[in-house]
């Protein structure tokens, strides 16, 4: 086994070196132990003495050493045949140009191609996936290279025998599709195509325990085995103090001086710094692996102290290390940017530095999981105006485990529903011209790294960031919704942009930040209300309101809210009770005016606790059934059936959600404003065989809704409210005393007359 000036393996570890590593650590601790300074002998001393040895042997000798090698058992054994591409998918089919390759699945989200081939003649060829039953131009395409530079991917160049890494766009995973096609988008014709198995089981990174806590404070989260020689370590914390520690990987049942260094997370194998709560990655030296180990540790090799391990499992079933494994690490000093202002206090700021054609931005706010940032140009100089603004919205894809930052131009402060609203470039037929450096999560603070050019050439969605002169910029913070796609923010004046902030993108020293997000204490949230309940009310007005903050929507659904939600009877999405067979009457006064995507929203009911029917297609479209509100045209297009005038409780000022104790003394900050027009009418009979829970939801947009409780005849009598019941009775005997005192007063006027 040959090793570099480092100490490192060059070669892959042999059966025979495992089994000598094992062999050799037992009669070296089964010896007095003497004074570190004389007797210590590192990993590539002893392993140069074997070679040496070895070397050195007559061949009687050598056949006792392989003798005794077969007679220990092995260490390992469980890993894959070599050479191991991940789950063989299939081979491609050839119609045109010589297409050929063997394709396979290397995790949720990458595909490899071995030995690819095609003659790179075809006008406008990409590789093209998609999920219909046969390749169709109903697909996207994944470019190849992946880190092109100009703004479309390139056509597919020739191949002869090449070996391919694809990596799906969008969060895309191998299950969301059925085929892999050599594609000419031009004409429209499949040069070639292999069919992904349904059900089939890619390998997966595998989440181990943390560190064992046992010297110089070394600690951290779950570490997982993202492939066969990339390690993800979060939350990693140690001290620094111990003076000659490497991450150390080796065999046998506890770590020991028969290990190999492993280079930290920027390639170095210096000794190592202290970590404070970070996130890094690390790979497997040479051709080592996952399967050639049994535990990773942190070892202090100058006084063989073992500060921390974790065993590596022998059932592994993860990503090959093909190349797909990019090491991102958040302990790359990041650049000192001189400038830096604080968007929304203790929750946003946001650095820049001009680099030629691109600016480069971090974004650092104090957000949660489920939530995203945006920073970008005002739709309007001088004012902090949301609509028509370009804007980048980033966040931490919880997933797919990346840290995203995605173009989105705003129409309208409605949910995107596919042309208008808060969207995406890419879903309105645009394109992103963002892109993500790096990121970093921890304490509770997020952070991104991202550029975008200056001038990106698309007129319709992406302005111009000037840099010679001062420029108005919005932010906002607010929650992802199930297409992890921004929702609007609350109203509170504490999670967007009210007055107008300037930049100058040129400046340099424009630094108003006084302290750091991650010195900023977290704050308790306010106590939600209760969910309020409607029950044997046969007659019902749906209107448009806010959703109360952190006391309303988000608490009582668990569910991000965008904004707005559906006010029944001037309650707040209250669950309401319907009896089979019984017929309720609608009043919706939620907009009727399609061309307002913002103030269009027709109520209907439905299985879905999601809504939204009129932006779904395909697949999700037959996921949820329309119970009312809603029929389908003749090519089964929905068309809601139930809108009317518009009508909104707004607030008299900002939402004072947080300081109102009840919903009552919420509602007081209220004011509803109706539109002129009239209200739409929906009539239902609920059917008899209606499912016990239905949602009443937005035609256009999702989660404005909640619950409708369906129960059998009668049933909902004996659902009445306690508080309900003690009102009617307190109300009965006040009753009864006032005619009592009216009585017993007008028999004492008799007696006086």
């Amino acid at each position: 086994m040959d090793y570099n000036n480092n100490g490192l393996p060059t070669t892959k570890p042999t059966a025979t070196h495992r089994k000598f590593m094992k062999t050799s650590r037992q009669v070296i601790t089964s010896t007095k132990r003497r004074k570190s300074s004389k007797s210590m002998t590192s990993y590539m001393a002893v392993s140069s003495w074997f070679a040496g040895l070895s070397s050195s042997l007559t061949c009687c000798g050598l056949l006792i050493v392989v003798a005794l090698s077969c007679c220990i058992n092995s260490a390992h054994g469980r890993a894959p045949p070599e050479p191991y591409y991940g789950r063989f998918i299939g081979h491609f089919t050839n119609f045109a140009h010589g297409i050929k390759g063997s394709v396979y699945a290397v995790d949720e989200s990458t595909l490899f191609i071995k030995s690819f081939a095609y003659d790179g003649t075809g006008p406008d060829a990409f590789f093209w996936v998609g999920k219909t039953p046969r390749p169709s131009p109903e697909g996207f395409i994944i470019p190849y290279p992946e880190d092109y530079t100009g703004f479309e991917p390139p056509i597919l160049k020739a191949h002869n025998n090449t070996d391919i890494i694809l990596r799906l766009p969008m969060g895309k995973r191998i299950k969301d599709i059925r085929w892999l096609s050599v594609w000419c988008r031009r004409f429209t014709v499949d040069f070639g195509e292999v069919f992904i198995p349904p059900g089939l089981d890619v390998p997966k990174p595998r989440v181990l325990p943390e560190f064992k806590r046992l010297a110089h404070g070394l600690r951290s989260s779950n570490i997982s085995v993202l492939d066969a020689k990339t390690f993800y370590i979060p939350n990693l914390h140690y001290d620094g103090a111990g003076p000659d520690a490497y991450f150390w990987v080796g065999n046998g049942s506890e770590p020991n001086i028969m290990g190999i260094k492993v280079p930290n997370e920027i390639g170095s194998l210096e000794p190592l710094r202290g970590y404070q709560g970070e996130d890094i990655e690390i790979q497997l030296p040479g051709k080592w692996t996952v399967y050639d180990i049994d535990w990773l540790a942190v070892w202090c090799v100058e006084y063989r102290h073992n500060f921390g391990h974790v065993y590596i499992p022998k059932d592994l079933d993860v990503p090959p290390a093909l190349g797909q494994t990019k090491i991102t690490t958040t302990t790359t000093p990041r650049p000192v940017y001189s400038n830096c202002r604080e968007i929304i206090p203790n929750k946003l700021q946001v650095k820049w530095e001009l680099q030629g054609e691109y600016l480069q931005i971090d974004l650092l706010g104090r957000i949660s999981e489920d939530q995203y940032m945006s920073f970008g140009l005002s739709g309007a100089n001088g004012r902090a105006q949301m609509s028509q603004s370009d804007v980048v919205v980033a966040f931490y894809d919880t997933t797919a485990r990346v840290f995203r930052a995605e173009d989105y131009y705003i129409t309208d402060l409605s949910q995107c529903d596919g042309h208008n609203g808060v969207c995406p470039d890419e879903r309105i037929g645009g394109r992103n011209d963002v892109v993500v450096l790096s990121g970093d999560r921890k304490n509770g603070v997020t952070s991104i790294r991202y550029r975008r050019l200056l001038q990106t050439n698309e007129p319709i969605y992406d302005m111009p960031i000037p840099t010679d002169r001062d420029v108005s910029v919005i932010a906002a913070i607010g929650p992802l919704n199930s297409r992890k796609e921004a929702n609007a923010h609350t109203h509170t004046g504490t999670d967007h942009v009210v007055d107008d902030i300037r930049i100058n993108f040129s400046s340099r020293s424009d630094n108003t930040c006084k302290l750091s997000l991650f010195t900023v204490k977290d704050e308790s949230g306010p106590t939600p209300w209760p969910t309020r309940k409607i029950t044997n009310e046969y007659s019902f007005t749906a209107r448009i309101g806010p959703t109360g903050g952190k006391r309303g929507y988000t608490p009582i659904t668990g569910i991000p809210s965008w904004g707005i939600a559906w006010y029944i009877n001037d309650l707040l999405i209250p669950e309401i009770t319907v009896e089979r067979g019984k017929t309720y009457e609608f009043i919706v006064e939620g907009g009727d005016i399609a061309a307002q995507p913002a103030r269009y929203h027709p109520f209907y009911i439905t299985d879905s606790p999601e809504g939204g029917i009129g932006q779904k297609t395909g697949l999700e479209l037959s996921k949820q059934k329309a119970y009312a509100g809603v029929e389908f045209d003749e090519e089964g297009n929905p068309i809601p059936t139930a809108a009317g005038r518009y009508c909104e409780w707004v607030h008299n000022t900002i939402d004072r959600s947080a300081e109102t104790e009840t919903f009552e003394e919420y509602m007081k900050t209220l004011t509803l404003v109706c539109e002129d027009g009239e209200p739409g009418y929906l009539n239902w009979t609920v059917p008899m065989d209606a499912p016990d829970t239905l949602y009443y939801q937005c035609f256009t947009h999702n989660n404005l809704g909640w619950k409708i409780n369906v129960v059998d005849s009668g049933a909902s009598r004996a659902l009445i409210p306690l508080t309900t019941i003690w009102y009617a009775v307190v109300m009965s005997l006040a009753a009864l005393g006032f005619n009592l005192a009216l009585t017993h007063s007008q028999g004492l006027g008799r007696r006086i007359a």
